[in-house]
């Protein structure tokens, strides 16, 4: 027996210990009439979409009250309407097209007929230009129930990339051999179950895996990018791995090494970090006599451009992933997907995460920061260190974050001092402190016999549009600044 001849056995197994028939789901016998099937592949398919089921079925030879074996002398083969076939003749007026399936099988010597119908997708599937639903175990038009209608529109918003299916018909077995589900319960800081199925119920409930129409499983998207213990299982994720490469000097034109992280992100999220730092040269300094190395970038910084770049990019987009890129004096992490935010308003706004339902996990286990303040995190940790405030940059399929080291202020450009300035007067005003001279001064770790220069570069942003004054009567001194925006 084929690997598909032993789903569809299993699938029908299944199907038939259910009490009764479902809105996605009607046995027959030896009803033929196409008409009749055409009809319930429209009401199936919709009421698929409902019921937020992948499919639904029309199986022949189950006695639809007794759920009893009794065979079928239905041959969807072999049927014709005139000339034509009955496939052919159902995907012609079936709209839009369905990719519907027949497939015949064997129980107790009888013969089986599935019929493997997709749920609807962006709209109502219709037969001969007419909407149909089930409504109980009856087919009725669409347009005599309302508010099944508005159910049914209302599933079509478009279920998210993180949910859909990495791979299908695993067993439980399976499941836990791909997954490293003992991470999950490290992260959770819950004990380990003493039986698979206690461990199974916990991955379903976090969206991990989803139990199959036949009993068995799939892994979502979401559980094979947070706890695969090797991505490369996963066939259609293979280049959402987190990639690692530094580079000889500021340019990309001599790769030194390159690492790729092949677990789950929730699993090598600080292996990747350590390895990131590992990579950040070091600034050699003296002080009193002693030879001492400082840290180039603060490890808060690092660890939220990684967080960022995995729960914003755009897992939609095929053949490009999260990317980590370490030069002599400067960090920049990518990844697929333009920002959703204002870049002005990084600081200020929510991000609208393209990936909620993973970064919502992400957060429970504080591997990335509570809504809205990651880009917060990162500005602290380069204020720490007295280097530039972080600089995005975005297109239509891409967002990178730069983070820039300079020995000395002498030695920043002017969109470096225009953007930190900025930033930290936005980090400053949802924070209520009040932005001075002063408060500047310390933001560019230089001393109060620099006035002149600060005040130079508070200029510079106010002319930019970036800031303006909170009060044009005060004098220099007691002057406050605040975004443009506040």
């Amino acid at each position: 027996m084929d690997a598909q001849q032993e789903y569809y056995i299993s699938l029908v197994k299944r199907l038939r210990n259910l009490p009764n028939e479902r809105e996605w789901l009607e046995f027959k016998v030896d009803n033929n009439d196409p008409k009749i099937i055409g009809e319930y592949i429209s009401a199936l398919s919709n009421s698929a979409s409902i019921c937020d089921k992948d499919k639904a079925y029309i199986i022949w030879g189950i006695e639809d009250r007794t759920h009893d074996i009794v065979g079928t002398q239905f041959k969807p083969k072999q049927f014709k309407i005139g000339n034509e076939e009955l496939e052919n003749w159902l995907f012609r007026l079936l709209k839009p097209r369905v990719d519907f399936h027949f497939v015949e099988v064997s129980m107790n010597d009888k013969n089986i007929v599935i019929l493997e119908i997709p749920h609807a997708h962006s709209q109502p599937t219709s037969f001969k230009d007419e909407e149909y639903i089930r409504v109980g175990s009856y087919k009725k038009k669409l347009k005599d129930f309302p508010e099944k209608e508005r159910k049914l529109w209302l599933s079509f918003e478009q279920k998210p990339f993180e949910l859909m299916l990495a791979i299908e018909n695993i067993s439980a077995s399976k499941v836990t051999e791909l997954l490293d589900c003992a991470a999950y319960y490290t992260l959770m800081e819950l004990p380990l179950p003493s039986h698979r199925d206690g461990i199974i119920h916990n991955m379903i409930d976090e969206q991990f895996i989803v139990e199959m129409d036949n009993g068995h499983y799939a892994i979502t998207n979401m559980g094979a990018l947070l706890f695969a213990k090797n991505i490369n299982d996963f066939s259609r994720l293979k280049r959402k791995a987190i990639r690692v490469i530094q580079y000889k000097g500021s340019s990309r034109t001599q790769a030194l090494r390159e690492q790729v992280f092949t677990k789950g992100y929730a699993i090598q999220f600080d292996d990747v970090t350590d390895y990131v730092m590992t990579l950040i040269p070091q600034e050699e300094i003296i002080e009193g006599g002693r030879r001492e190395e400082k840290i180039m970038f603060p490890r808060k910084a690092i660890r939220e451009m990684i967080g960022n770049m995995i729960i914003h990019q755009d897992l939609a987009v095929h053949g490009s992933g999260p990317i980590l890129e370490v030069f002599d004096t400067r960090v920049e992490a990518s990844n697929p997907g333009s920002l959703l935010v204002d870049i002005d308003r990084i600081i200020d706004t929510a991000p609208h995460s393209r990936n909620e339902n993973m970064a919502s996990f992400l957060r429970i286990v504080r591997i990335c920061e509570e809504r809205g303040s990651g880009f917060d995190r990162m500005e602290e940790g380069m204020n720490e260190l007295k280097i530039p405030a972080p600089k995005v940059e975005t297109s239509e399929d891409f967002t990178r974050i730069k983070l820039f080291w300079f020995n000395d202020i002498s030695d920043w450009k002017k969109d470096d001092r225009i953007r930190t300035c900025y930033l930290y007067t936005c980090y400053c005003y949802i924070n209520e402190i009040d932005v001075s001279n002063a408060v500047l001064r310390e933001r560019f770790g230089v001393s109060s016999n620099k006035k002149a220069m600060i005040s130079k570069i508070i200029k510079s942003t106010i002319d930019a549009g970036y800031i303006k004054i909170y009060d044009e009567t005060a004098s220099m001194k007691m002057r406050r600044y605040k975004p443009y925006w506040a």
